[in-house]
């Protein structure tokens, strides 16, 4: 039997007419079970708004951020494959399919899609300051984590929903870091990470902050290292883990 596949879709004030004719084209280019849309702080109207969408829509009059959001999604799904895309479409439902495509067929633990990868069409540039930052990052990340890859961030990424059963109790980071931790703790955990080149579209009015995130990025990348060292048994790790309290992992809060 081929595995079922649920998509959720963190929106923080979306483009309405973009995000309808996004769900509409992931459901022509892949089948999906069930798509559900994590909507956090709705502008008046939106709800309503996004009602006709062939998906479930989750609304919470906060913003929580990307990954508690994707988090409290996969949560709600009892599907064979996760996957999340981001709200804008800047990954062209063509390319989500193709992300999905390695876990589906059992051939990936954690499918992780790439703007950088050498492979990647890129139809449309981020400025120039975003993309040094992103390719500084990505050149960090290499150097710290154990999973090389040319690019942690990308919003399109796919889990069996066994390897998320083992990653979502080691996840923390609610906003932008989530994704650089998934991969992290996916690859401490020993679950296959592919990386797949998608096509890519950058979309203006980011909700991110190219230098407070860029901030938070980086102590998130130091973070996860950490908890992977945990992970993989780590005497130094362990002890400094011992010495610190930290919060509850996303799953475990609320």
């Amino acid at each position: 039997m081929t595995p079922d596949v649920g998509l959720v879709i963190p929106a923080y004030r979306p483009d309405v007419d973009r995000l309808s004719a996004y769900v509409r084209a992931l459901h022509d280019a892949t089948d999906l079970a069930a798509v559900r849309v994590e909507l956090d702080a709705p502008r008046d109207g939106v709800p309503k708004a996004l009602a006709t969408l062939d998906a479930e829509v989750n609304t919470v009059p906060y913003r929580r951020g990307k990954g508690a959001a994707v988090t409290a999604g996969f949560e709600a799904l009892s599907t064979d494959v996760l996957a999340f895309a981001d709200a804008d479409g800047a990954t062209p439902a063509e390319s989500i399919a193709d992300v999905i495509a390695p876990v589906r067929d059992g051939t990936a633990g954690l499918a992780v899609g790439s703007r950088r990868h050498p492979d990647a069409t890129v139809a449309s540039h981020q400025t120039l300051a975003r993309r040094y930052l992103g390719d500084g990052f990505a050149w960090l990340a290499r150097r710290l984590l154990s999973v090389d890859l040319y690019d942690y961030q990308c919003g399109a990424k796919a889990i069996d929903a066994d390897a998320w059963e083992e990653v979502r109790k080691h996840l923390y980071e609610p906003g932008f870091a989530w994704d650089v931790e998934l991969v992290t703790i996916a690859g401490a955990l020993n679950h296959p990470v592919r990386e797949i080149p998608v096509e890519w579209h950058d979309r203006p009015g980011s909700t991110v902050s190219p230098i407070r995130d860029s901030l938070r990025l980086g102590r998130a990348l130091l973070t996860a290292r950490h908890r992977a060292k945990r992970i993989s048994d780590s005497r130094l790790h362990a002890a400094i883990a011992a010495r610190r309290e930290e919060s509850p992992a996303l799953v475990d809060r609320e």
